[in-house]
C-alpha cells in the first residue's frame, strides 16, 4: 500500500466508525509523558501524564514494559514489553484503554524496543530468535482496523538487537545490536566470552547498508538517539572488569566512523559501567544520557563534545526533550525538568508521582 493510500484509508477511518472522535496532535494540555511504571505492590503499568501532574490514563498490564513507540499522527501508542517479554500493549493515548495485546510469534520474544514508521502503516521490533539464541531479528507489523499484524521480518545482521531508530530519511533503521546471547525466557548472558555488538545501518527492504563497533569485546550497544542532521548517538552497558575502562557513550558523526565519544574519565566512572536512555535537542545541539547505576544525569554540547551539567539523581530513568531541554524520571525520586536555554541550567522538580519510573519515556 502506497503512502497516499493508507493517508486516505485513514482519513476515511478518522471520518468513519473505526476512529471516530479521534483527533491528531495533543490538544491544549501539553505534551503527553508517556512511560512504564510500577506501583508500590509490584503491579505493571503503562501511564500517560501531562507534565504538570494531570494523570491522562494509567493502564494495568500483564507484563513489564521498557520502551514507549507513539504513533506519528494517530492517538495510540505500543507500550513494549521488556526483554524476553512475549507481550506488548496498543493502548489509546486519550484515555489509557487497551486496544490490543501484541503477543511475539512462536520462537521470538520481545527485546524492549520498536519504532512506527512516518507513514504510520509499519511497525518495527527488535526480536529475538529463540531456535537460534540471540540471532537478531526486526519483527514487521502492520497495523489494519486498529490492530497491529505481523507482516514480516529483516535480520538485524547482528546479536541481540535492543533499540533501533530512523535515520533522517525516514527509510533507514539504526541498530543497536547489543552483542549478548540469551536463551528463551531468560535475562542470562550465555556468550560474554563471545560478545559480539555492533551498530547497524539497515535499509527498510533488508539491505545491510553498514555495521561498525567499538574496540572492547565486552562493550553492549545498547540505546539510541538519532539528531537530525544525521548524528547517532549510542550508550554502551560494560559487561567485563568493573575497573577496566570502555567507551559508554560513542558518536557516529555523518561520514564519518563510529567512535568513542570524548567522555571525561570522572564522568565514565561515575556511571558505574552502565547508561540507560539516551536524548538529543536538535534546537539546542545537545545530548543528555543517564546513568541509573551511578545515579548520575548528564548534559553535553552535541557539536563540541563538551560537558554541560554533571549532577546526582537517584536512578534516574528515562529522558526526553522538551522546548526548554529535557525531562528526566526517576525509579526513586522526583522527575524533573532542566531549562538548558540559559549557559546556566536550570533545575525545576515536576508535579509527577515519585519514583518506580521505568528506563524510558516519550513526549507525545
Amino acid at each position: 500500500m502506497q503512502r497516499r493510500t493508507f493517508l486516505s484509508l485513514g482519513g476515511a477511518l478518522l471520518a468513519g466508525s473505526a476512529l471516530a472522535g479521534w483527533t491528531l496532535g495533543r490538544g491544549d494540555g501539553g505534551p503527553l509523558l508517556l512511560s512504564a511504571r510500577d506501583d508500590a505492590q509490584g503491579g505493571h503499568h503503562a501511564v500517560g501524564y501531562r507534565l504538570d501532574g494531570q494523570r491522562v490514563f494509567s493502564c494495568r498490564v500483564t507484563e513489564r514494559c521498557h520502551d514507549v513507540v507513539p504513533h506519528p499522527f494517530l492517538p495510540l501508542a505500543l507500550f513494549v514489553g521488556r526483554r524476553p517479554s512475549r507481550e506488548s500493549y496498543l493502548l489509546d493515548t486519550r484515555d489509557g484503554r487497551l486496544l490490543q495485546t501484541l503477543h511475539s510469534r512462536q520462537d521470538r520474544h520481545f527485546q524492549g524496543h520498536a519504532v512506527f514508521h512516518r507513514d504510520g502503516e509499519y511497525l518495527y521490533s527488535t526480536e529475538n530468535d529463540t531456535r537460534e539464541p540471540g540471532r537478531g531479528v526486526i519483527g514487521v507489523y502492520r497495523l489494519e482496523q486498529n490492530l497491529l499484524q505481523h507482516s514480516g521480518e529483516l535480520s538485524s545482521h547482528g546479536v541481540g538487537p535492543h533499540q533501533l531508530l530512523w535515520m533522517p530519511d525516514g527509510d533507514t533503521l539504526v541498530i543497536a545490536n547489543g552483542g549478548i546471547r540469551t536463551e528463551a525466557d531468560s535475562r542470562v548472558e550465555m556468550n560474554l566470552d563471545a560478545m559480539d555488538a555492533s551498530l547497524v545501518l539497515l535499509s527498510r527492504d533488508g539491505r545491510l547498508l553498514s555495521r561498525e563497533r567499538l574496540a572492547e569485546q565486552q562493550n553492549s550497544v545498547r540505546h539510541l538517539a538519532v539528531a537530525r542532521d544525521g548524528t547517532v548517538v549510542s550508550g554502551q552497558q560494560y559487561m567485563g572488569d568493573g575497573h577496566e575502562q570502555a567507551a559508554l557513550l560513542a558518536i557516529k558523526r555523518p561520514g564519518q566512523a563510529f567512535r568513542p565519544f570524548a567522555l571525561g574519565e570522572a564522568q565514565r566512572q561515575a556511571m558505574n559501567q552502565y547508561t540507560a536512555s539516551v536524548a538529543i535537542h536538535d534546537e539546542l545541539r545537545l545530548l543528555a544520557l543517564t546513568a541509573p547505576r551511578g545515579n548520575r544525569f548528564f548534559i553535553w554540547n552535541l557539536d563540541s563534545e563538551t560537558l554541560l551539567l554533571d549532577v546526582p539523581l537517584a536512578d534516574c530513568a528515562g529522558v526526553a526533550a522538551t522546548a526548554e531541554g529535557f525531562v528526566v524520571s526517576s525509579g526513586q525520586g522526583r522527575c524533573r525538568h532542566y531549562d538548558c536555554r540559559s549557559p546556566s541550567i536550570r533545575m525545576r522538580p515536576l508535579e509527577l508521582p515519585a519514583g518506580l519510573w521505568d528506563n524510558h519515556l516519550r513526549l507525545a
